[in-house]
């Protein structure tokens, strides 16, 4: 009897620790994506705050700009001058650097340089080690490297950074299964996301939506 008594508050523990742990699962993503939205819509609000005090209009002024800057700059005459102002910021010192690396970097993601289009599995450590990353270059004449060696990025989990890799090209595997998008879930979180259950997921929204 002394046995029972003693195991039912060590089970009555264990019941409330694991409601703490499925409630900290539950509402922890919640939260940090309530508190990135907010970060980011405070950040860009507070750009026009010293001039125009209403919260939230900031914000709708800057993304309003932002699209507008994005269709005109798709007119003939506008994209022709966008070209020369690029021409002209290649040309100038210390500048160059700064404009044109920033460019290139959001280029990659979706402009007409886009790079991060190609995943693809590496052995970069090891010969049965493989690293999820990215095919962003095939040509390397310009590092003097054959036809044989490609550039690779590798994102590093849980982080906002990566490390770039010039590897032979048979030490790489291109993923097909894989959206670029995809890839990149998996790779930035460790390994820890079911692809498949959101495949399944976006499934039964479209299967929902056609109905």
């Amino acid at each position: 009897m002394a046995n029972t008594v003693k195991h039912k508050p060590r089970s009555l523990l264990r019941k409330i620790f694991g409601f703490f742990l499925q409630g900290v699962i539950v509402l922890a993503p919640i939260g940090v994506t309530a508190w990135a939205i907010y970060w980011l819509f405070d950040r860009v609000d507070s750009i026009l705050r010293p001039y125009v005090n209403i919260p939230g209009l900031g914000f709708v002024i800057i993304l309003v700009f932002i699209i507008l800057v994005g269709w005109v700059s798709t007119r003939f005459f506008v994209g022709s001058l966008i070209d020369l102002f690029d021409r002209w910021m290649d040309r100038t010192p210390v500048i160059k650097f700064i404009y044109t690396s920033t460019k290139d970097f959001f280029e990659a993601f979706g402009g007409e340089k886009k790079k991060f289009s190609h995943p693809i599995l590496a052995s970069v450590f090891a010969e049965d080690v493989w690293v999820v990353g990215f095919l962003t270059d095939e040509e390397l004449e310009k590092l003097d490297m054959g036809a044989e060696m490609v550039s690779i990025y590798i994102p590093q989990a849980y982080h906002w950074a990566g490390q770039l890799y010039v590897l032979p090209r048979n030490k790489i595997k291109k993923i097909e299964k894989l959206a670029p998008g995809e890839a990149m879930k998996y790779a930035v979180t460790g390994g820890v996301v079911d692809l498949e259950d959101d495949k399944n997921q976006v499934r039964q929204n479209e299967t929902i939506v056609s109905k």
